[in-house]
């Protein structure tokens, strides 16, 4: 059990980190990327082949956030000049061809060359060597300090949503709404936050190389966060949202548009660079075939369920996301009788009726706001 969550809570972690990528572009700046799978790719590779070539993970990491971010360049530089449909149809090619590419390119794997289709296997993982004592302390003083950290924000965020109901009297309004949606959803997270912390704690004292994984992949998708928040609600994330809404007005203020969705591009690139790093680690070893167009897809089911243009809306559609995908993996087999390959389109059968639900009963997401909403832009 306890291994099984830190295997949940390391992959919400990598792909909120995709997800929040996307929800740069998409929830803030109304760009439609379909093929963020591109960037994950490329920054999965990169790291991998760089590390087996010597390179420090962290430096090998970066570099792959880099590349990750030219690739946002040169698809920006093709398309954000033309109609929003173009940018859509060129990304959703380009992560296919890359991930073809690869599949039929020999890869630099060590001191010698392998064909792409074979997957690149033995590379270095973080953490991999179990640590002395005290590093061991160390990590576990982190978890300590991240779970404190997220508990001590969540309770402000639930308190400031309190006070607008407070300050609205006792009238039935939009902010009593926020307050409940904030309460149920801090209350989930607050949960979640102690569970993989125990977790973490057992895990790291008795070592095991995947909850150092899960340290540090929470720690990057924290400092994240941390920095999407402070930048969407700078000048600059102001300009985005103007851009999202309607891009005449920031013109006519000035602002050069291009290079705004320029930048929103390929920062969520060298994001979602950074999340294919800790995926291929998790993963251990990666095939062409681990980065299908589906993982896109993925993550816009995580972003519409949670709400675009909020952030923690996206972490929680991750945790929704893989809630869903643990519980009807261990528990619909038990009440469907299905086969194994009908089980499989049962359960996406079955996400995808959940989101036409919320489309219909609140299209903004569960904590997107109405008049952000872009889908129907």
């Amino acid at each position: 059990m306890v291994e099984y969550l830190i295997f949940l809570a390391i992959s919400t972690a990598v792909f909120s980190l995709f997800a929040l990528g996307l929800n740069l572009q998409w929830g803030f700046t109304g760009l439609i990327n379909f093929g963020n799978i591109a960037f994950m790719t490329l920054g999965a590779y990169t790291t991998v082949l760089l590390s087996l070539k010597g390179v420090p993970l962290f430096l090998a990491v970066i570099i792959g956030g880099i590349i990750a971010a030219l690739l946002g360049l040169v698809i920006g530089f093709a398309t954000l000049r033309l109609r929003e449909d173009y940018l859509a149809i060129v990304t959703i090619g380009t992560g296919e061809l890359i991930r073809l590419v690869i599949n039929n390119q020999d890869l630099p794997v060590g001191d010698s060359w392998v064909s792409g289709a074979f997957g690149v296997q033995s590379y270095v993982i973080p953490l991999g060597t179990e640590p002395n004592l005290l590093f061991r302390w160390v990590m576990i003083f982190v978890l300590t300090g991240l779970t404190l950290i997220t508990l001590f924000s969540l309770w402000g965020w639930v308190r400031t949503a309190q006070k607008a109901v407070n300050n609205n009297g006792s009238k039935l309004s939009s902010s009593q709404q926020e307050f409940f949606s904030r309460l149920g959803v801090g209350t989930i997270f607050a949960l979640l936050a102690v569970a993989i912390y125990v977790s973490g704690v057992i895990s790291l004292y008795n070592y095991n190389p995947k909850a150092g994984l899960m340290v540090l992949s929470l720690l990057v998708l924290a400092f994240v966060f941390w920095r999407l928040e402070i930048l969407v609600r700078s000048p600059w994330g102001r300009v985005l949202k103007a851009i999202r809404e309607d891009e005449e007005v920031p013109k006519a203020l000035g602002k050069n548009v291009f290079a705004y969705k320029l930048q929103s591009l390929m920062l969520g690139g060298a994001i979602a660079g950074i999340a294919g790093a800790f995926f291929a680690w998790q993963l251990s070893a990666i095939y062409p075939d681990n980065f299908q167009p589906q993982l896109t897809f993925d993550a816009w089911i995580m972003v519409i369920l949670g709400g675009s243009g909020n952030n923690i809306g996206t972490i929680l559609g991750a945790v929704i996301y893989f809630a869903y995908d643990a519980l009807t993996r261990e528990f619909l087999p038990k009440i469907v009788p299905l086969d194994v390959e009908r089980i499989g389109a049962f359960r996406i059968m079955v996400i995808g009726l959940i989101l036409m639900v919320l489309m219909i009963w609140r299209p903004q997401g569960i904590l997107g706001k109405k008049e952000e909403l872009t889908l129907g832009k």
